[in-house]
């Protein structure tokens, strides 16, 4: 599989990179600065340099893509306006580049945003209107709502489903699930929260 990650050089999307590259894809990972390419050829992947802020078109950048992954954002201090830009923009653009197979990396509870505390209902915002926008769009599209993020080591367990609560997961087991995600057709067409669990990655996306 031919797989492009919009946010390459992220905790996720870099650790997705190194585990689709390491199982035999096409690994491709955009990233807007030239000086993170060593650290994408470092994981098995090539690094593709594009400003998701400045383009429009986003086509020359996942050309011959099987699959999309969106694990890009602006990311915590960044202001009311590259929520905007980042989290649901280029997320939109993305949506318009033709690849058919898309896997969002929203965050969970983004399908409630007005509960959210007031100093994060931009980043709530955001996330909840671009998974509103995937799901309208026609996509083959799957929707992975991780709880509070950590950068313990995976355990390879969790837990994923639409009525999941908030918890926390590490890093490394939400790159497993998007790896797994894009080989499960079951997954098309569905929104779920995940959380650090007691069910092997495999078997909690077959489940879904």
């Amino acid at each position: 599989m031919d797989v492009v990650v919009a946010g390459g050089h992220g905790q996720i999307g870099l650790r997705l990179l190194r585990l689709l590259a390491d199982r035999g894809d096409r690994a491709r990972g955009i990233v807007r600065n030239p000086a993170h390419v060593p650290d994408l050829e470092q994981a098995g992947a090539q690094a593709v340099v594009f400003d998701m802020e400045a383009e429009e078109d986003f086509s020359s950048a996942v050309e011959g893509a099987d699959a999309v992954v969106f694990a890009a954002g602006a990311g915590p201090g960044s202001g009311v306006e590259r929520k905007q830009t980042v989290d649901l923009g280029a997320a939109v653009k993305l949506m318009e580049a033709g690849v058919k197979r898309y896997v969002m990396v929203s965050a969970i509870n983004a399908d409630r945003p007005e509960n959210a505390p007031e100093e994060m209902r931009p980043y709530y915002d955001a996330k909840a209107e671009a998974d509103r926008r995937l799901q309208e769009s026609g996509l083959d599209y799957t929707i992975v709502r991780p709880g509070l993020l950590t950068n313990d080591e995976g355990t390879g367990l969790v837990e994923a489903g639409p009525e999941v609560q908030r918890a926390e997961i590490p890093r490394d087991d939400v790159a497993a699930v998007l790896a797994e995600v894009l080989a499960a057709d079951n997954t098309i067409g569905r929104a779920f929260n995940l959380v650090a669990g007691e069910t092997p990655v495999d078997q909690a996306v077959r489940a879904l």
